[in-house]
């Protein structure tokens, strides 16, 4: 061995009983952060290749089964020069048919041993990949274990030691086994919580209305899912056209961040289509009922909420009507700079007692303002006074204000939501800025 290449991993049955019991103990803690550190399945399983090495081995390649494909995830070694001679990301040969060791692994051979690479397979196309992969390493043993859960093999994770290296031991082998089972299950557990994310977020999404059914009023929407959290919230809103050709727009937020919440805001949002268009009553006459019927027949907890009707006359100007239950106050902005916050008719939040009274409040909308209905994660901030992000939306809006309604959207979300916590959901409303029509 060269003077300057790395000191090789020692075997942890090398020192005393006590000291390879607390060393595994020690990796097996760590290991188990790493797994639990990130909501990432691949940025997890490469935060335990690292662990790994140089603890227990020269390098660590963690190669995970996709559809009826295998992909090499992740290399990591100990020599960063070479770690980069393998491309980490790749496909490999499908291992079906293979007999290669890194196959058999995978087909529930349980971990394995390699002190005898042999040379390249020309017919087993993923033997000869790991022949590669073992040259380039300059493995002198290795062993691979499987990433397993519920009985199902997800992947592999291979451990490489080079000369002059001492073979893995049956303790090691036990290790090595331990990690593989708790990163099957991390990986497993990953990709359950992506797919109930997806399904989630697909539900929210296909709940969210089509504002083209409501004329030729201006109208735009967003919904933003939160960067950090791989869960869906309650955000939702609303437009739909009145018998009597008002307009109502609604926006609100189920508690809760999970599929059972945008179920439930599904079911709010349906409930409040059905009061709204069928009652005739004012904004807070409907926010009553709702949360009557909601408390009555749902299992739905606890909700804030604006209501707000419009009325659109062609021949004087549109009028506001609006009533809030617990959400954060609309905003009126206006490309003259003028800017309000709407926050009259406000009552504590659905889910706390039916029979409150709430109040309608009333505004003639200036031309050419913007009316615009927000959630949370818009002006949030963790650690920060809400007057503040009030305060922030207020001015990124009146510097907007004079945008189409679209590009004012997406300035406002691009200054506002860079750093969001939450869910995002936004819906505005643009008046003619010329005489009524």
């Amino acid at each position: 061995m060269k003077q300057d290449d790395p000191p090789q991993p020692e075997a942890m049955s090398d020192a005393s009983a006590p000291e390879a019991s607390a060393a595994r103990l020690r990796l097996l803690a760590e290991a188990s952060r790493a797994l639990a550190s990130s909501l990432d399945a691949g940025e997890a399983l490469r935060r335990l290749a690292r662990v790994v090495v140089p603890n227990l081995a020269d390098a660590c390649v963690i190669d995970v089964i996709e559809g009826d494909g295998l992909r090499r995830l992740t290399v990591t070694d100990r020599d960063p020069e070479r770690a980069v001679r393998v491309l980490p990301g790749s496909s490999l040969p499908a291992p079906d048919e293979s007999a290669a060791e890194l196959a058999k692994v995978l087909r529930g051979a349980g971990p394995v041993v390699i002190d005898r690479f042999g040379g390249p397979e020309p017919h087993d196309p993923l033997r000869a990949a790991q022949w590669r992969l073992y040259r380039s390493l300059g493995a002198e043993t290795a062993l691979i274990v499987p990433l397993r859960a519920r009985r199902q093999a997800l992947g592999a994770l291979t451990f490489v030691r080079r000369a002059p290296a001492t073979p893995f031991d049956e303790q090691e082998q036990a290790l090595a086994a331990d990690l593989g089972h708790r990163a099957g299950l991390a990986l497993d557990n990953a990709r359950l919580y992506a797919l109930q994310q997806h399904t989630a977020e697909q539900l929210q999404l296909s709940l969210l209305p089509d504002l083209s059914g409501v004329g030729d009023v201006q109208l735009a929407a967003r919904y933003v899912a939160a960067r950090e959290r791989a869960e869906v919230g309650g955000d939702w809103y609303d437009a739909f056209r009145l018998p009597d050709d008002s307009l109502i727009l609604a926006i609100g937020d189920v508690v809760g961040h999970d599929l059972t919440a945008a179920v439930r805001m599904g079911q709010l949002r349906n409930m409040l289509r059905a009061l709204a268009y069928d009652s005739g009553d004012d904004p807070a006459g409907t926010m009553g009922r709702l949360d009557r019927v909601m408390q009555g027949l749902t299992a739905v907890e606890l909700v804030t909420a604006v209501i707000a009707r419009v009325e659109t006359p062609p021949d004087a100007p549109w009028r506001l009507h609006w009533t809030n239950a617990g959400h954060l106050p609309p905003l009126l902005v206006c490309p003259d700079g003028r800017s309000d916050l709407l926050e009259e008719g406000h009552a504590p939040i659905l889910g706390v007692d039916p029979g409150l009274d709430r109040d309608t409040a009333t505004v003639t909308l200036p031309p050419g303002c913007t009316f615009l209905l927000y959630t949370d994660g818009l002006v949030e901030r963790p650690g920060e006074d809400i007057g503040r992000g009030l305060t922030r939306l207020r001015q990124c809006a009146t510097a907007f204000a004079d945008e189409p309604l679209e590009v004012f959207l997406d300035e406002l979300l691009a200054r506002m939501g860079d750093d969001r916590q939450d869910d995002i959901a936004v819906l505005a409303m643009r008046v003619p800025s010329g005489p009524p029509r």
